[in-house]
């Protein structure tokens, strides 16, 4: 039975709640598992197609009827939804996939976090350069009256170890945007750098990323992040970075 609640745990947290219920009605026709069961096909990615195998054999090796099968998966799902809905977590992947794992790419991510802000977003990141999209992302958000914040390195001339000045540009970029850099460093971290690559809309949806605001980050490097909605993170991120400002350990530029 073991082996059987795992894999109604997989398929739930897998395929959406319209293929879950589709699954279900799919069971309930079904009038022997001992038979050439078949349920792949009602979903599209070979990732699903795989898991809703491995539970069309674990329920083999149960005395489960369809009935209760169907009921499982049922409220199974109805359970993820409703967690789900309180927060979720996204992979977030840019560079070479594979057909076993589904991701969000990094552009995608950040464009729907820049997307989904309506009153505060707050974005960093060490170094930004050749980011149409984001550019044209974070100006539409500016326009719909978004208060735009973004801590960024500073270049070598303002005391941080960017050779460009990075800051400079984003101004030209994104008129709009309250700037911010990591001038005044206490002793234990005299050779810190803004290193952080995070944004966070209304403190309800954040993107934490190894991804640097750059086309290379973007679409060519290996780049992974996590894409969380909803829950106590986003808040408490949006918080936090808005407490650097307020205690003047970053400073406006």
């Amino acid at each position: 039975m073991e082996r059987l609640l795992e894999a109604v745990t997989a398929v739930v947290c897998l395929v959406s709640p319209e293929k879950v219920q589709a699954l279900a009605g799919r069971i309930r026709r079904v009038e022997n598992v001992e038979a050439n069961v078949v349920l792949s096909d009602v979903v599209g990615t070979p990732t699903a197609k795989a898991v809703v195998d491995r539970l069309v054999d674990a329920w083999r090796a149960t005395s489960v009827g369809a009935d209760e099968l169907a009921s499982m998966l049922l409220a199974a799902g109805h359970a993820f939804e409703n967690v789900s809905k309180h927060q979720s977590t996204e992979l977030v992947w840019t560079g070479p996939t594979t057909p076993f794992v589904s991701a969000r790419r990094t552009e995608q991510a950040l464009l729907q976090v820049i997307g989904a802000a309506r009153q505060k977003l707050f974005v960093t990141s060490f170094v930004a350069y050749d980011i149409s999209t984001i550019v044209k992302a974070l100006n539409d958000a500016s326009a719909r009256g978004v208060s735009i914040s973004m801590l960024l390195e500073s270049s070598q001339d303002h005391g941080g170890s960017m050779s460009f000045d990075v800051i400079g540009k984003m101004r030209m970029l994104v008129p709009s945007a309250k700037l911010y850099a990591w001038r005044e460093r206490a002793t234990p971290f005299a050779d810190g750098r803004v290193h952080a690559k995070v944004a966070v809309a209304d403190g309800h949806l954040c993107f934490i990323t190894s991804a640097n605001l750059t086309g290379h980050a973007m679409e060519l490097n290996m780049e992974a992040g996590v894409l969380i909605t909803g829950g106590l993170l986003p808040k408490l991120l949006l918080e936090h970075l808005h407490a650097l400002v307020d205690t003047k350990t970053v400073s406006p530029v």
